[in-house]
């Protein structure tokens, strides 16, 4: 399978490491570009393309989405990922995967859409959440749900946002180690 991944933070980086260990890694991994940060806004790499590099993965970090910019290259591509990119995927590049491209979300969609799933699920005071995979359409987290699977957060200590963004990653990155041959097979 020869895909994509598209996504920069420690929650992009989990999920891609699984997909890595699990003998399926993605032909390039395009995230945001390297950016100062902290107090002395040191540059700093997205974690995605520390990852990536020291793989030998190739990495894109385009300023911008334009297709001109993309199409000869993603036109190679079977499908893509998109897991925590910053950017919202235009529907010309949606279009131009030959199998579309898989978004990760860390709720269980159509519940918390939007970029604050983990904190509104908390906040809210949930018994559960979980994470989604779903086809990518012109929509934000949107489209046909490909898989689920749900995550208990009742403990007698509860979660931090950290402890519960690492523990979604993970499951994402199951999940989709499962759902992935599954999905190339049937298209």
């Amino acid at each position: 399978m020869k895909y994509a991944f598209f996504g920069s933070p420690k929650f992009a980086a989990i999920i891609l490491e699984k997909l890595i260990k699990a003998g399926m890694p993605p032909a390039v991994v395009v995230c945001n570009p390297d950016r100062p940060a902290g107090r002395k806004q040191v540059i700093t790499l997205p974690p995605t393309k520390v990852l990536a590099e020291k793989r030998g993965i190739p990495v894109w970090q385009p300023e911008t989405l334009e297709l001109k910019t993309f199409n000869l290259k993603l036109a190679e591509m079977d499908f893509g990922i998109v897991a925590a990119y910053a950017k919202i995927l235009p529907q010309a590049i949606i279009e131009n995967f030959k199998l579309g491209i898989i978004g990760v979300h860390p709720s269980l969609l159509p519940k918390y859409r939007g970029a604050t799933p983990i904190q509104s699920a908390l906040l809210a005071g949930e018994a559960e959440t979980g994470t989604t995979l779903f086809l990518l359409d012109a929509k934000v987290d949107h489209g046909p749900i490909l898989a689920q699977r749900v995550l208990d957060l009742i403990s007698p200590i509860g979660l931090t946002f950290s402890e519960l963004l690492d523990r979604l990653a993970e499951l994402s990155g199951d999940l989709l180690v499962e759902t992935l041959p599954k999905f190339v097979e049937c298209e």
